[in-house]
């Protein structure tokens, strides 16, 4: 199987919003990890084609994706590794914003066995919450 074809597919089917055919490419007890976020109602875990499905949703009524393109990927094994750019717009809001990614998929078998979710928080945190954050720089202070 070409993996790197079959996830590109995949942000195809994500791109036109076409949900079920994307949750067809992951096990039935597949697992996504996001960031966690106490300000984001998309972050953490879900496990299960249901749980995936319930993310996917949640993320179309907070932000719709302008713009989706895949830099890089790099695979190792059953690892792929995907670098992007993304934009979105805070539907709440209408503060757009941009959102470089890194996703980290494991294949099992020939599907999604899981995948990890790397992203900047903060960028959505402002779109979704601009008033709050009104002033303040995005995210905590890095201690050395």
């Amino acid at each position: 199987m070409d993996t790197k074809k079959f996830i590109s597919e995949g942000y195809k089917l994500f791109a036109a919003g076409d949900l079920k055919n994307l949750l067809e490419r992951f096990n039935d007890d597949a697992e996504m990890i996001n960031p966690e976020s106490d300000y984001l109602p998309i972050g953490g875990s879900y496990r299960g084609k249901q749980e995936i499905a319930e993310y996917f949703m949640k993320l179309a009524e907070i932000s719709q994706c302008t713009y989706l393109e895949t830099k890089t990927m790099v695979q190792e094994g059953d690892t792929l590794v995907v670098t992007g750019d993304s934009s979105w717009i805070a539907r709440s809001t209408g503060v757009p914003y941009d959102n470089p990614f890194v996703h980290v998929f494991k294949m099992s078998g020939d599907k999604v066995g899981s995948l990890r979710a790397y992203f900047d928080t903060s960028k959505l945190e402002h779109a979704l919450h601009p008033a709050a954050n009104a002033g303040q720089s995005a995210g905590k202070p890095m201690h050395h």
